[in-house]
């Protein structure tokens, strides 16, 4: 059985950072993309970074490219989310999500086969 846990979530003041993290198991860790998408109420969940499995290819938004950072770490099998410079608008449940079979479009949250929980981000004064 294939499960996603994320971590890291909590409150941070703007221009503070956080570090989700993202441990898999149930499959072959380095043949998965592995993303990491976020959610507000009322809105559709947004692509923010992909990892693509052995090739280490990367993927931003653009709201966040500068600011964030995904690596990860095959022998823990876990990704990371580093989130420097943190706002606002970057407040929302954050979401891990893999996929086996490699994806095309690593925002289009439909591609995705596996999901995390969710853990919550706020960035608040």
């Amino acid at each position: 059985e294939v499960q996603l846990v994320e971590s890291g979530g909590g409150l941070v003041q703007p221009g503070g950072s956080l570090r989700l993290a993202c441990a898999a198991s149930g499959f072959t860790f380095h043949d998965y993309a592995i993303a990491w998408f976020r959610q507000i109420p009322g809105k559709e969940r947004e692509g923010v970074s992909c990892l693509s499995d052995g090739n280490g290819r990367t993927y931003y938004a653009e709201s966040v490219k500068g600011r964030f950072t995904i690596f990860g770490d095959n022998a823990k099998k876990t990704v990371y989310l580093q989130m420097n410079n943190l706002k606002p608008e970057d407040t929302a449940v954050y979401y891990c999500a893999a996929d086996a079979q490699g994806v095309e479009d690593p925002a289009n949250q439909y591609e995705y086969d596996y999901w995390g929980q969710g853990t919550q981000v706020t960035v608040s004064s």
